[in-house]
């Protein structure tokens, strides 16, 4: 299907298909995320039933987040949350900054590709399962949607992140907002007269009684907000509990104090037209001190939408773990949480600025402003570091009365300057920065200033453990073999990879010893755990079996020795290992067990199969254990696959079936390249992805005359 682009008309079609199904499905609210053109983040595109306001924590997602729209995308599966409890459970993330009742279903968006997330929301009212035909209907509906984004596409336009997601109505057409019809849904949702507000908030019908308890005439009210035009109401708590309403659309109730003594009590009673409010006078005794006519603060308070997104970022936060994360984090969703278009995030190291991540800057520009010293006046940075106080720029004339030099540089219009600092120890700076001027709120000003704090902690936490990191790296790749040697006749590979999660170190290793121009040793072991005493022991455990081996040590005794060994330094570790000696002068492999896997045997014409070497005690367990040999003919084209149990280790099946699963994929690989063979291998065995345990291959060949 091609035509003429009218985006528009695409657009339209699309928002009426979403409303569609927000309706058909019985939501109260609706959201259609799309994946940005990298895969990386999803962005909200189109929102039904609530104001763009409450998505604001979740306008941006990395697709990696603990979230049900990201995990329906990545996993492309249809995620499911029942209940409140479920969500804690499931997704405690989301639940911090959504605490309301309520069930949600989050399905993938996918036609000849990955589009996105369909999000439907309902009251927790509704049964707390989906039913067979109600998943098929959501899927067919995702199916439709993508077929729209496909056409759109044929037709030359690409979906684009907005600023703001559209937001689309319920209804076919949003009816007027006067007091007539605002009366009239009031009459319907609840008896007597009180007061209207709309979805977004807005008092849109107030009875005269409602105004003489709220002490104000309706023209004063009518189509504001309350916590902004009743200043005893500006308080993130009465706002939270309209925001409660709306989300579950469950009645709600809450006393307040109109000043000096006037206790009233609210009840909400809301649905997908808005919110029926009834106000009487409370029979709450007064507070022993009553409150001032006029508020003391000189700063408004934070909404309870900011404060809920400084919440989800705050947990956010405390999930990242690397530096990297740290910088992503902070310019996928800090960064369009408040509207900025540019990033740099620096951190103190010897007395200077080096600058560690950046968005939205161009690479001379960054290279200016790279290793500045943490005193300099270049730039605000170094008073915002001495002084711990953020500084705010509105406009490119407050930054030019000061730091002439830095808004040449720059090249943009508005910057937040906050320091990251730690009990008085400057960790490093964040900058925000606009293309066009941007007047900060003292609500945004405290906002960033909370978010600094939380984002000098995350980034000090996230260099400490890069430091152990890569300590703990540079000891793995010590410890084990940079090259293998060569060997006449025979062809060898290998590979380690560590676990996913953890320091990214382990105990795996493997090895390839020279013995003479006539024989030669492989041995492949894995040492318990996963962390920096593992592969120290590793080291020692792989220098014991050299040791032995190059003495011309039989491979029963090569692994007894190295077994007392252990025993007398007490690890507390334990160790399993396969030692195999290849004589190519008597073309015998002899091979010995300790505790491990046992190795797969390829013979020229493909047959594929575990050897069954019997297995002694793991090294390190029994000072006196014996190992049993076993020997096999060494023949040329014969092919022995060495492996760690990582590699056949799957939650819930069985381990000699995985190992069967393994042969089989031997089989079958194309041998001509030992080093493509493993990559087969690590592939058709999913360890690819995320890993729980590290993992060591090694695949010899004897000499096939290729």
């Amino acid at each position: 299907m091609t035509g003429e682009a009218d985006p528009v008309a695409d657009t339209r079609e699309l928002d009426a298909v979403f409303a569609e199904t927000v309706r058909r499905t019985g939501a109260s609210i609706g959201a259609l995320y799309l994946l940005a053109p990298d895969g990386q983040v999803l962005w909200l595109d189109v929102l039904c039933g609530a104001p763009a306001e409450f998505a604001a924590p979740w306008a941006r997602v990395s697709t990696a987040a603990p979230a049900p729209v990201a995990d329906a995308v990545r996993e492309e599966r249809m995620v499911w949350v029942g209940s409140q409890e479920e969500m804690v459970h499931s997704y405690p993330r989301t639940a911090m900054a959504l605490p309301y009742p309520l069930a949600l279903v989050a399905a993938p968006v996918t036609g000849v590709r990955r589009w996105g997330t369909l999000l439907l929301m309902w009251p927790a009212t509704r049964p707390p399962y989906m039913t067979g035909r109600e998943r098929g209907h959501i899927a067919s509906r995702c199916g439709r949607l993508a077929r729209l984004l496909e056409e759109a596409v044929e037709r030359g336009r690409s979906p684009a992140p907005s600023e703001q997601p559209r937001v689309v109505p319920l209804e076919d057409g949003r009816r007027p907002v006067d007091p007539v019809t605002a009366v009239a849904d009031f009459a319907e949702r609840l008896p007597g007269g009180s007061c209207a507000v709309d979805l977004e908030g807005h008092f849109t019908y107030l009875s005269s009684g409602a105004c003489h308890l709220l002490g104000r005439e309706a023209g004063q009210l009518l189509g504001t907000l309350p916590w902004q035009s009743l200043r005893w109401l500006d308080d993130p708590i009465y706002e939270d509990r309209y925001r409660a309403a709306v989300i579950s659309r469950e009645p709600v109730s809450f006393t307040a104090c109109r000043p000096p003594d006037h206790w009233l009590e609210f009840h909400l009673y809301p649905d997908a037209s808005g919110i029926s409010v009834r106000i009487v006078p409370s029979g709450a005794q007064p507070p022993p001190v009553p409150a001032p006519p006029h508020s003391t603060r000189t700063v408004t308070p934070a909404r309870a939408g900011r404060l809920y997104q400084l919440t989800h970022l705050a947990a956010a936060l405390t999930e990242v773990v690397g530096v990297q994360d740290v910088i992503d984090l902070v310019a996928d969703q800090i960064m369009p949480a408040f509207g900025a278009q540019g990033l740099v995030l620096s951190t103190a190291d010897a007395g200077r600025l080096r600058i560690t991540g950046h968005r939205g800057y161009r690479a001379d520009t960054i290279e200016g402003l790279d290793a500045l010293s943490l005193d300099t006046d270049f730039t605000p940075a170094g008073r915002a570091l001495s002084s711990g106080i953020p500084a705010f720029f509105a406009a490119p004339e407050e930054m030019r009365r000061v730091y002439p030099d830095a808004l040449l540089i720059s090249g943009k219009q508005a910057w937040a300057f906050l320091p990251l600092i730690i009990s008085g120890r400057p960790v490093g700076c964040c900058v925000l920065s606009y293309d066009h001027p941007h007047t900060f709120s003292a609500e945004e000003r405290a906002v960033l200033t909370s978010l600094a704090g939380l984002i000098a902690q995350a980034l000090d936490r996230a260099r400490l453990y890069d430091t152990k990191h890569e300590l703990a790296h540079d000891l793995q790749q010590a410890l084990l073999p940079r090259t293998l040697p060569p060997v006449t006749g025979l062809r060898v590979a290998a590979r380690y990879l560590p676990a996913t999660r953890g320091m990214d170190i382990g105990g795996d290793f493997y090895d390839l010893i020279r013995l003479g121009d006539t024989a030669a040793a492989a041995v492949i072991g894995d040492v318990q755990g996963h962390n920096a005493a593992a592969a120290a022991l590793m080291g020692q455990v792989r220098t014991g079996v050299h040791a032995h081996a190059t003495l011309g040590t039989t491979p029963d005794q090569v692994l007894a020795r190295t077994n007392r060994l252990l025993t007398d330094l007490g690890p507390d570790l334990f160790t399993s290992c396969l030692y195999a000696h290849l004589d190519f002068t008597r073309h015998r492999v002899t091979l010995a067990s300790a505790g491990h896997p046992p190795p797969l045997l390829r013979l020229p014409g493909g047959d594929t199969r575990p050897v069954d070497v019997p297995p002694g005690p793991l090294l390190g367990v029994v000072p006196d254990a014996v190992y049993p040999l076993t020997e096999l003919p060494l023949t040329p084209g014969l092919l022995l696959a060495f492996y760690t149990d990582g590699l056949v280790e799957t939650p819930g099946v069985d381990l000699d079936e995985s190992i069967a699963g393994l042969a089989r994929h031997l089989a079958h690989a194309d041998d001509s390249d030992l080093d493509l063979l493993i990559d087969e291998l690590l592939r058709r065995t999913s360890t690819t992805g995320q890993r729980t345990d590290d993992l060591a291959l090694l695949v010899l060949q004897h000499g096939t005359g290729r």
